[in-house]
């Protein structure tokens, strides 16, 4: 199996193009090959397909094998990698999600190689039960969430795969080990939930830390920093546009009030190419 290995601000996958379909081992192989001791290590396994509604489809494997409807990171990867080989011309694409349906990407270049992806991650889902959670409220803001004996207060926001949203005094340093894998599978969560702690230190920054839901830590999630983004605007704390801080780096957000979209600008990265030989 071909791969490339390419991280969005440290957040890793494999990448494979040239599969017709999903392959049906692809969650066994996530496993095996993200394994960071006895694979090849990543965050997820990504795989580039064809598709009838636009120019690819992405289908996106956790590395516990779990499927993802959606990652901004990876979408970023996905169109530096067929832009880069010359599978499509332009500076502009589209790419089917499974969770987001067709986003519309633009590519910022220089000397003909990508380096800053600017992705139309669509419409905000802000309606609890759609999310899901089982909080029956539109929207789901600073909802009390108890875990052991802390209490902390959610806003969720779906952006193709659910967020839950907390405000801490420290995000940086928060516990990610201890509140995330709790919080993932509480039972107001049907689909369990991507985990964002978030700092809000002016109107246009915002340090962010997450805990994604089938892959643990990670140095940055793309749909999470939309979805801080959009909780912190209904929260009254941002602008409509701000950067997000993660562990690997910043990621510039925007809300657009005229047609309600979320846009996403970042990096995206290739690492090394190679052959998996294990089955």
């Amino acid at each position: 199996m071909q791969f490339t290995k390419m991280n969005g601000l440290g957040n890793d996958f494999i990448v494979i193009y040239g599969e017709a379909v999903l392959p049906e081992h692809a969650s066994e192989l996530a496993v095996k090959a993200c394994n960071r001791n006895f694979g090849i290590g990543a965050d997820g396994l990504v795989y580039i397909l064809p598709s009838a509604n636009a120019d690819f489809m992405m289908r996106i494997i956790n590395s516990d094998g779990t499927e993802a409807e959606q990652c901004g990171n990876a979408i970023r990867c996905v169109a530096k990698y067929v832009a880069d080989h010359g599978y499509k011309d332009g500076d502009e694409l589209t790419i089917e999600t499974l969770g987001a349906g067709v986003q519309r990407v633009q590519l910022q270049k220089e000397d003909g190689i990508v380096k800053m992806v600017r992705v139309d991650m669509g419409a905000p889902v802000l309606d609890g039960l759609q999310i899901p959670t089982t909080v029956d409220q539109n929207p789901v803001i600073g909802h009390p969430i108890e875990v052991g004996d802390r209490t902390f207060h959610f806003t969720a926001v779906s952006m193709g795969n659910p967020h839950a949203v907390i405000y801490v005094d420290d995000a940086v340093n928060v516990d990610l080990h201890t509140w995330g894998p709790r919080l993932e599978v509480h039972r107001l969560f049907p689909r369990k939930i991507n985990v964002e702690f978030a700092t809000v230190n002016n109107r246009n920054q915002v340090d962010m830390r997450v805990w994604e839901r089938g892959a643990g830590p990670t140095l940055a999630c793309g749909t999470g920093a939309c979805a801080t983004l959009v909780s912190s605007v209904l929260n009254g704390k941002t602008d409509r546009q701000a950067t997000i801080s993660l562990a690997g780096g910043d990621l510039f957000i925007e809300w657009d009030e005229t047609d309600n979209h979320v846009y996403m600008t970042g990096p995206a990265e290739v690492v090394f190419t190679g052959r998996w030989l294990k089955s």
